[in-house]
């Protein structure tokens, strides 16, 4: 483990900070139930890696067959669209055409953005990185997107994606957020509150500990506040990240919303050097503990993943790898729950 911060803001939040993620469950529920593709992800207890970590329980919330889009982010962006179909009339399938949405993406986001677009008759463009595998980009034009390679890292490709948007009157879709840009990325992170609300549901008893990995911060923060919501300050909620990609951690040390830096992570749907501003502020007032991982760390993590039966990548079993790695205050009566965000690259 590289580095561990204790969340000083716990239960306030950042100075000054004034806009969180939602709350509201039950409305996220009710569109969803709406769209054919959409079903409950399974729970999946893990006797044998609770053994191995020390622990008395580890229970994966699986999101790698998600809408059959292989990740949790078929929540967040696909739900986004969803909405702003649900505003318009006549048939859903081309309820948006005309409509171009725009994003920039490690892979999974896009996706999402891919298959909302589709399904209701508008147009995709997403932008990625040099960095991120060209297995994505297939997948994403396999989904009817356009995909725009711009810059060495996920910063330049949303540059690209917010210069392109605003000359071509698109609407930016972003899982991130910032001063003067949170509304879309608001409701991309509203989606993921039905993940949250069905692992609260699933699980037998009240875990003693959540580890959520974070790259912008949205999967984090939305299950961060839905875990307050339902069992209040119980869970001891920890927030893990690349070493290579410390965005939230050094947030948290500034006590405000920093840019970082770092080498390429092999974690890549997390290497985002910039947290969202919503996501930052929701885990300043509900995380209680940020650590980072190294890239070791991670493969080692998914290799045991995988041998256990649990195919993922290093983004989408961050949170194990941290647990085997350790963490402080994570002893043998702790009841620990995880997420396997999305499935491995080739499957």
């Amino acid at each position: 483990m590289t580095k561990m911060l204790a969340n000083p803001f716990r239960g306030a939040g950042l100075p000054g900070a004034d806009l969180f993620p939602n709350t509201d469950a039950e409305a996220v529920a009710a569109l969803l139930a709406l769209c054919p593709a959409h079903a409950e992800t399974p729970l999946i207890a893990a006797p044998e890696l609770a053994a191995r970590a020390g622990i008395a329980a580890l229970w994966l919330k699986d999101e790698r067959g998600r809408m059959g889009l292989g990740s949790f982010k078929a929540l967040g962006a696909a739900y986004a669209i969803a909405h702003d179909a649900a505003e318009g009339a006549g048939p859903w399938e081309t309820r948006l055409t005309g409509q171009t949405y725009a994003t920039a993406s490690a892979g999974n986001h896009g996706m999402s953005v891919a298959a909302g677009a589709r399904m209701f008759g508008a147009r995709a463009v997403v932008y990625l990185a040099e960095t991120v595998p060209e297995a994505f980009a297939e997948r994403l034009r396999a989904m009817g997107a356009e995909v725009v390679r711009a810059g060495d890292d996920y910063e330049a490709s949303m540059e690209a994606a917010k210069r392109d948007a605003e000359a071509n009157g698109w609407a930016l879709l972003s899982d991130s957020s910032w001063p003067g840009y949170w509304q879309p990325a608001y409701r991309v992170m509203e989606g993921y509150l039905q993940m949250a609300a069905e692992a609260a549901r699933q699980v037998p008893e009240a875990p003693t500990h959540i580890l959520l990995q974070a790259g912008v911060g949205g999967l984090a923060a939305a299950v961060a506040t839905h875990a307050r919501q339902v069992w209040g300050d119980g869970p001891v909620i920890v927030v893990v990240e690349p070493e290579a990609a410390p965005a939230l951690i050094e947030s948290i040390r500034a006590g405000a919303l920093i840019d970082t830096a770092g080498p390429v992570s092999n974690m890549g749907r997390l290497d985002c050097k910039t947290p969202s501003m919503v996501a930052l502020n929701g885990l300043a007032r509900d995380a209680d503990q940020f650590v980072t991982i190294t890239e070791d760390e991670a493969e080692a993590g998914t290799e045991v993943l995988g041998a256990a039966g649990y195919a993922t990548t290093p983004s989408g079993g961050a949170g194990v790898a941290a647990l085997l790695a350790g963490v402080d205050g994570i002893g043998p009566d702790a009841r620990v729950l995880c997420f396997l965000s999305e499935g491995p690259e080739d499957g």
